[in-house]
């Protein structure tokens, strides 16, 4: 199963020991399948809720030690039991994904964060509880870093975001850089687009660094990872602003090319 398939997911390379890929599988196949009950297929948003309602149930047969009905479950069970994981993450993911089902528009930045703290917080917060690493210091630097990943994926998928409907940025960014939802629909990247991408891009990126001390104390291949991580996140920010914010032709993506660069920079972290 191709992990990073999904996003969020802040750990999903050969650098992920093989006794925890198992672990790892089990959860992204809960977040993968819940976030696509969210998104995909032609349900309307009542069966949507529903579905997503049933994943809960699921959650709670497993949290009060009762028989899983499906061989996702069954699977997530071994893994919470095994690892002592908590419940609360998976039910943080469930929320957002439910959020996604009917919230369009995000009022201000905290309204946004809020989001970002049940629908990609969670996964650093698991991994980090797998590696018996989650301290508090540890759990408020990945909240960060995840938190950061999460509004850069929004930031280079403003257009594909907007085929479905939806829009990521506060609206009152919008506002205070006389921007309106017809740039979007329009692919209108002028210099209020693009003072307001430069803020936002500011916005994650000091998000991104104030946390990435997390990568250089976690010890071992956690913490390569997560250099990795940190390093393509910022990666994708420079190359929005190489396409001088036009992220409506120009959709960044890390491309083979950037792998060397990246394990530079992580290396020369500190």
């Amino acid at each position: 199963m191709p992990i990073n398939h999904y996003e969020n997911f802040p750990v999903a390379s050969w650098l992920m020991p093989a006794r925890l890929r198992p672990a790892v599988q089990a959860i992204y196949a809960f977040a993968r399948s819940a976030d696509d009950i969210a998104d995909e297929g032609d349900a309307n948003a009542e069966e949507r809720i529903a579905a997503l309602s049933d994943y809960q149930a699921a959650l709670d047969r497993i949290e009060q030690q009762k028989p899983a009905e499906s061989a996702l479950f069954q699977a997530l069970h071994v893994v919470v039991t095994q690892y002592a994981l908590p419940i609360t993450p998976f039910r943080a993911l469930l929320s957002a994904f439910k959020q996604d089902v009917v919230t369009t528009r995000y009022t201000n930045f905290e309204d946004l964060l809020d989001y970002c703290r049940r629908s990609a917080n969670p996964v650093g917060c698991l991994m980090l509880h797998l590696y018996g690493a989650a301290t508090p210091e540890n759990l408020r630097d990945s909240d960060a870093i995840c938190s950061a990943l999460q509004l850069i994926n929004f930031w280079q998928d403003v257009a594909i975001d907007w085929d479905k409907q939806r829009i990521y940025l506060p609206l009152e960014d919008l506002q205070r850089f006389g921007v309106s939802e017809a740039h979007i629909a329009n692919a209108d990247s002028d210099q209020h687009w693009r003072n307001l991408m430069q803020f936002e891009i500011q916005r994650a990126r000091k998000m991104m660094l104030d946390a990435a001390p997390l990568a250089l104390r976690l010890p071992g291949r956690i913490g390569w990872e997560l250099r990795l991580v940190v390093q393509g996140g910022l990666r994708i920010l420079e190359s929005i602003e190489r396409v001088d914010y036009d992220i409506f032709r120009h959709r960044p993506k890390l491309r083979k090319t950037d792998w060397l660069m990246l394990g530079w920079h992580a290396i020369r972290m500190h």
